[in-house]
């Protein structure tokens, strides 16, 4: 194990840091000391234990996101039968349903400056109580009023979860595995989605509400079992835990000393937090990875992936397909599957690989899409040919989701959180997920007005977007497998 810096021991040359929220624990250390006295483990075993120490922290964060995917989903089956019960009108429950992206606009502001202030797993306990009350006031609701304020603190707790999970995994992962990782937060978002969808199915409304608060009420304690984010401790001049935590990430019997020592090298200085002047913005090494960032986390939702995934079912109304919540349920089951198949191979085909065939695949299925529904008033209901049409335009909308789920689903969050320097990570963290949240917002209140007007051209909009998404990451994204995070930041120098 590397040496520790006493210096910074005492708290950084005689300031006294304060301890971040969720402490590591000294039963870590405890741990580590009792295991190099008791065995010397082979190397096989020594991988095995450093992938179940990394595993169990991404299954426990992951549970954020499973959060996320169940708030988005929830307004889908639920629709109907909340109208009915509370009386409100298709307006009123627009504005529910928009809320959620209100609330998370305000997270995503808040976020960066929680994560940086009080640590990653802070922050995720700050997001997880708000949620908890948000479902609850929605289970309870009897009018408008406590529906609108569940869904606003929903929101804002899902704001702060969508910057900080992919912060924290790509911060904890090793530099091999930090891909798949890292693609964990998207599949868990569908996940939730899918969950939604299913128990949308067979249960009221309220229980549903219910049942959205048990990520949280568990990801609270499992908190407590997993060490901070080492690169947030070393930038608080926190190195003891630092050292610490990245012994437990990597294995007791590990040797961290290089790893530590670049760690070192790249933060500010000790219990420092270092700020940068606004003119400073203008050196590539700022300005180009939160370019890229922003891009990538702004054109994901321009896509209009939450226009079909909140309308789908009228979507497939229009296209003359009947069991349209049955066809919802697939595109959310097509979802998991194709976000599950990125996280195997996001770290052997490239970020940049799949955010081209994922961009590649959106164009083509918009313009499949948008071509049927233009045939469709060209020819008679009663046709053989209309039911054919109706058919293209669910494979169109199927291969658009697993296209989506391929690439611009998980990578651009994964991307994020590798590429934003770690003196402007909280500021421009916080902005790219605000701009992300911002667009979804754009998207989800412009998709029925577009739809109303122009179901194909809605869909030749759409492919325009993920023409212009495939330019910009065949010419300005870089690739990032492979490479430590501090390798990472160095390349913009």
């Amino acid at each position: 194990m590397a040496s520790r810096d006493p210096e910074i021991e005492e708290g950084g040359g005689g300031s006294s840091l304060k301890k971040p929220l969720l402490h590591t624990g000294s039963w870590y250390r405890m741990a580590g000391m009792s295991s190099r006295q008791s065995s010397m483990l082979a190397s096989s075993a020594q991988i095995i234990r450093e992938s179940v120490s990394i595993f169990l922290c991404v299954s426990i964060v992951a549970l954020g996101p499973i959060q996320f995917g169940f708030t988005c989903g929830y307004s889908n089956p639920t629709q109907a039968e909340i109208i009915t019960d509370l009386g409100l009108k298709i307006s009123e429950f627009s504005v529910f349903g928009s809320l959620a992206n209100v609330g998370a606009m305000v997270g995503a502001i808040a976020s960066g400056q929680i994560a940086e202030n009080i640590g990653r797993k802070g922050s995720l306990m700050i997001a997880a109580i708000p949620n908890i009350l948000g479902w609850l006031a929605i289970s309870f609701a009897k009018d408008y009023s406590f529906l609108y304020m569940g869904r606003l603190l929903e929101g804002f707790g899902v704001g702060v979860i969508s910057y900080t999970v992919p912060v924290y995994i790509a911060e904890i992962s090793p530099q091999n595995m930090r891909g798949s990782l890292g693609s964990v937060n998207q599949l868990s978002v569908t996940i939730g989605i899918l969950l939604a969808y299913l128990l949308g199915l067979f249960l009221p409304w309220r229980v549903l509400a219910v049942v959205g608060t048990l990520p949280c009420i568990f990801l609270i304690p499992g908190l407590f079992f997993i060490p901070e984010s080492p690169r947030w401790l070393a930038k608080m001049g926190f190195m003891e835990d630092c050292e610490t935590s990245l012994q437990v990430l990597r294995g007791f019997d590990t040797d961290i000393s290089s790893e530590l020592n670049e760690i070192k090298r790249s933060v500010p200085t000790s219990g420092k937090r270092a700020t940068i002047r606004f003119s400073e913005f203008k050196r590539r090494r700022y300005w180009y990875p939160l370019m890229v960032g922003i891009g990538l986390l702004l054109l994901q939702q321009l896509s209009g992936i939450n226009g079909v995934l909140f309308y789908s079912s009228n979507i497939f109304n229009s296209a003359g397909i009947s069991s349209s919540k049955a066809a919802t349920f697939g595109l959310g089951a097509i979802q998991v599957v194709a976000t599950a198949i990125t996280t195997s191979l996001v770290d052997k085909s490239g970020r940049r690989a799949l955010l081209l065939l994922s961009s590649f695949l959106m164009v083509a299925s918009n313009l499949l899409v948008s071509m049927s529904f233009f045939l469709k008033h060209l020819v008679s209901k009663d046709s053989s040919l209309y039911g054919f049409l109706g058919m293209l335009s669910l494979i169109g909308l199927l291969i658009m989701v697993t296209g989506f789920s391929l690439g611009l689903g998980p990578i651009p969050w994964v991307i994020m959180s590798e590429i934003l320097p770690v003196n402007i990570k909280s500021l421009a963290g916080s902005v790219a997920t605000l701009f992300n949240w911002l667009a979804a917002s754009i998207v989800t209140m412009t998709a029925p007005l577009l739809l109303d007007w122009s179901s194909g051209g809605t869909f030749i909009i759409y492919a325009a977007v993920s023409t212009f998404t495939l330019i910009f990451v065949k010419l300005w994204v870089p690739e990032t497998k492979g490479k430590t995070l501090e390798e990472i930041q160095w390349s913009f120098r």
